[in-house]
């Protein structure tokens, strides 16, 4: 199964397909496949389905996280892309199935960490962005625009943060990123 499109599957259908069929699948296709993102939107939709065992929904967020990490390429907007989505779905995940702190992937602590790590700005660099904004270089925005977007999980994930240094941050982000363009 090296397809790089889900029409060179042998069989199209992945929805159909069982959790241990699509991580085969998934674990022979190439870093940067295309198919990766349809791995990984199947897995995440099988993820958000309450009709499942909780465990399977976990299995399958892991795999959506796996595929998405896989999927992307090196440059800033492809990263932002990967981590955006892994951002989200794991505060999805910590707020619907609940934090585990055995599991990186569902800790709140770890996520703040990683959300903090992936931020190439400080909020003070970030929070004084001028009210006209547009113009600025192109570069420069789209640095803003990242960082809005690597910060959209903040609202649910401060809830979840113990009292300390990570929560305090990115609190400040979360009122820094509503000015951001």
């Amino acid at each position: 199964m090296s397809g790089d499109t889900v029409s060179d599957l042998p069989d199209g259908d992945l929805s159909a397909w069982t959790i241990e069929r699509l991580e085969a699948h998934a674990a022979a296709l190439a870093p940067g496949s295309k198919a990766l993102e349809t791995v990984r939107v199947l897995a995440q939709s099988h993820a958000y389905r309450s009709g499942e065992d909780p465990h399977a929904r976990l299995r399958w967020a892991r795999l959506s996280l796996d595929a998405n990490r896989r999927a992307h390429g090196s440059g800033a907007w492809d990263r932002a892309r990967m981590l955006s989505h892994d951002f989200m779905l794991r505060t999805w995940i910590i707020g619907h199935l609940g934090p585990d702190d055995a599991d990186p992937n569902w800790s709140p602590e770890a996520l703040a960490a990683d959300t903090l790590a992936a931020l190439t700005l400080d909020p003070g660099q970030a929070g004084t962005v001028p009210k006209s904004w547009h113009e600025l270089p192109v570069e420069q925005i789209g640095e803003l625009r990242r960082h809005k977007t690597l910060t959209a999980h903040l609202d649910t994930l401060i809830g979840y943060l113990q009292p300390g240094p990570a929560r305090d941050q990115l609190s400040v982000w979360n009122q820094v990123r509503v000015r951001l363009p």
